[in-house]
């Protein structure tokens, strides 16, 4: 089973190229999704410890928690200690699930995929891009979102010209929907020609 990375800065288009691969078939474990699910379960008191009051009601309060962290220069490691691992555990989880169901392919989106290292397990590696200014504009629509944040956001992100140049395949999303799938398309047929390592290497 090949194993996809699917990464990219904020506002890139992770979420449309995942959902192009979901269309064709192709199982995506969703990074972000599974963070908010930790934030209502598995994390809450690991959070609650590290970060005193950024919970309430059994999960955890993102505003507070932000508001904490945009205080705190440090709090951001402490916090991906504490998450990363259970996320992992999780994709770990997906694959083999996948790996037994038979699929030939399988894809994780990790908007942090090359500063985690994650990049190291998996296959090949898709980076989705645009221009900056079109990267900010998607973000800023975005409610409760304002300049500051997205300039903390992208501060913790890989500069984008350099998961460009890391990535083995990129996709240009500033373009037409259509021609960002036509893009995927194409790459979807050249996975097809790779022979799988990640899975048995790291994951079984």
């Amino acid at each position: 089973m090949l194993i996809v990375g699917l990464t990219g800065s904020i506002g890139m288009g992770k979420s449309t190229a995942a959902a192009h691969f979901r269309d064709n078939g192709t199982a995506v474990f969703d990074a972000d999704a599974c963070v908010h699910e930790l934030y209502a379960g598995d994390a809450v008191p690991h959070i609650e410890e590290a970060f005193p009051g950024a919970t309430g009601n059994g999960e955890v309060d993102r505003k507070k928690l932000a508001e904490i962290l945009l205080a705190d220069a440090n709090g951001f490691k402490r916090l991906e200690a504490i998450v990363h691992p259970l996320v992992r555990d999780a994709e770990r989880r997906f694959l083999r699930d996948e790996f037994e169901r038979g699929s030939k392919v399988a894809v994780l989106e990790i908007p942090l995929l090359y500063e985690t290292g994650a990049d190291e397990f998996v296959d090949v590696v898709i980076v989705v891009s645009t221009d900056s200014e079109t990267q900010a504009g998607r973000v800023l629509e975005r409610p409760g979102m304002t300049r500051e944040k997205l300039s903390q956001i992208i501060s913790r992100q890989l500069p984008d010209d350099e998961k460009r140049n890391r990535a083995d395949y990129v996709v240009d999303t500033g373009a037409s929907l259509s021609q960002s799938r036509a893009e995927l398309d194409s790459i979807i047929s050249k996975l097809k020609e790779l022979h799988p390592e990640a899975y048995q290497r790291h994951w079984s």
